[in-house]
């Protein structure tokens, strides 16, 4: 039988709609309370000049999102030590984007904190989730890829004892972890650039995420995903072109964050990465950008991430947004199919 017979399948789906219907009811007055005080989006001197006139749009409305999530998972979940570990990587990597996006709001600059600065804060992030999800939620410091093929990173494990209790680090499953967890962060983060690009996406990939918690037997991950995608959608209905407000640095470090967190308590790291190809992908043409430039003066891309690529080959914003929701249902629906060819 799939799922927990204690949490109904229609209780996932409810879930949709409670966070969905919160995030949608409270965002107006959040943008409302913006525009009064004046907290606007900075918008890159660099960009596509289409848009500058976004300039002074309400930002940080993942506020909102993180917010529609929380009261969902209060209402709808039980509070499990896995549940309350991914709320709690969620709402710190939020609030590490809440502290870059109200700098950017008071120095009036499209950057706010300092790669160095975000570097420290989601190290800190990633020491804490780590330890306890490995000591306190049976995490298995174990890679697993479809067909069945393991890698076991838990080879080089101190043992440290800390107020009497014994506290165990696998020290290349830590580093794998952070890679996972930073990186996803950064990459949704990088994929916020366009109006309901990162809302939509993310969207698709909870569901996703949602959906192999729930066959996993773990209904209060599946509510946790299920209300971050309902978030996303109470979002969207004000994010889309024209944006009315953007996520900001808060909601894309916190929704990356938390996709991250529950591929870990799920052991389903590599199935995330799939799930999440296209944040890889916006995350890669950076990297390819920067690499070529650096060392053969020339550009692969017009303009990096790819979905500035695609605008300045004239592709319309809100065709490029709904070309790059296709591919990421795409890429969702591979990952769920490799979910279950997992040993």
């Amino acid at each position: 039988m799939l799922g927990n017979p204690a949490y109904p399948t229609y209780q996932v789906f409810l879930a949709i709609f409670i966070s969905a219907m919160i995030a949608g009811l409270i965002m107006p007055l959040w943008i409302r309370f913006l525009k009064k005080d004046g907290i606007g989006q900075q918008i890159r001197a660099d960009g596509p000049q289409s848009h500058l006139v976004k300039a002074g749009t309400p930002t940080m409305g993942g506020v909102i999102i993180l917010l529609a999530v929380c009261l969902t998972c209060l209402i709808m979940a039980r509070p499990t030590v896995e549940l309350l570990l991914a709320v709690g990587a969620m709402l710190a990597t939020g609030a590490l984007g809440l502290f870059d996006d109200v700098t950017k709001v008071v120095q009036k600059r499209s950057l706010g904190l300092t790669p160095t600065g975000k570097m420290i804060g989601l190290t800190l992030i990633v020491l804490v989730f780590f330890v306890i999800a490995v000591n306190y939620c049976d995490v298995a410091p174990v890679i697993r890829f479809p067909g069945g093929f393991t890698i076991d990173l838990g080879v080089l494990t101190t043992t440290l004892t800390v107020g009497g209790m014994d506290i165990r680090i696998p020290w290349l499953y830590l580093v794998f972890v952070f890679l996972l967890l930073a990186g996803m962060s950064n990459a949704v983060n990088l994929t916020d650039g366009l109006d309901g690009l990162a809302g939509g996406t993310v969207m698709i990939s909870m569901i996703v995420m949602a959906a192999i918690c729930f066959v996993r037997h773990d209904a209060n991950l599946a509510i946790f995903c299920a209300a971050c995608a309902g978030g996303c959608i109470g979002f969207l209905w004000f994010n889309a072109y024209p944006a009315q407000i953007f996520m900001g640095d808060t909601g894309s470090l916190a929704l990356g964050g938390a996709l991250a967190a529950v591929a870990v308590l799920t052991n389903t790291e590599v199935v995330s990465l799939v799930v999440g190809g296209l944040f890889i992908a916006e995350t890669l043409s950076v990297m390819i950008q920067v690499v070529s430039f650096k060392t053969t003066g020339k550009r692969v891309f017009l303009m990096a991430p790819i979905h500035h690529h695609f605008e300045k080959k004239g592709w319309a914003e809100t065709k490029v947004v709904i070309r790059f929701w296709i591919v990421s249902a795409a890429f969702g629906a591979l990952g769920l199919a490799l979910f279950f060819q997992l040993g």
